[in-house]
């Protein structure tokens, strides 16, 4: 994988999957991408299509913290596009910003975000979310580091398990 790097109070910052590096200083207007949005942070980079149906883009906005226990991050999600499951060792804390979406654990009936929502999400359960069909879905995501990184990547969410939440009422 390409490592992907940003600037970050014009202290540059490169991550190779999940680990997290700063790589020097003085970098200044540094542009994440050349796509526009209107949020309150720029785009950042693509995220990874092997993590993602559909396109997303990820902004780091605290690499990593000072004790190393935590980063917070910004995801904007296309309309249709959902991560895979995964897990969090450490759990994780989504913050809704702009958008409408979906959160779902394995097994259990999905839920619906909004601009505002917060969801607190457990260590170890298995979940997705992601933007609905007709709508982006913007969120920022505080994730716990576990000493294998933030993150367990798994399968994909099929076709038929997203289209299911857009024919359910929550």
């Amino acid at each position: 994988m390409e490592p992907c790097s940003w600037v970050l109070d014009d202290e540059v910052y490169v991550s190779y999957n999940s680990d997290i590096s700063y790589i020097g200083e003085g970098v200044k207007n540094k542009r994440m991408t050349t796509d526009k949005n209107d949020g309150i942070f720029p785009r950042g980079q693509r995220a990874p299509a092997e993590y993602f149906t559909g396109t997303a883009w990820v902004l780091p906005l605290v690499p990593k913290d000072e004790t190393g226990t935590f980063t917070i991050g910004n995801v904007e999600f296309e309309p249709g596009c959902r991560n895979n499951w995964h897990t969090h060792p450490r759990g994780q804390i989504l913050l809704i910003t702009d958008g409408i979406g979906w959160y779902q654990e394995r097994g259990k009936t999905a839920r619906s975000l909004a601009k505002g929502d917060v969801v607190v999400i457990f260590s170890g359960v298995e979940h997705w979310h992601g933007a609905s069909r007709d709508s982006s879905l913007t969120h920022l995501a505080i994730s716990n580091l576990g000493a294998s990184g933030p993150v367990t990547w798994l399968d994909r969410v099929t076709d038929k398990e997203y289209e299911a939440v857009h024919e359910k009422k929550n």
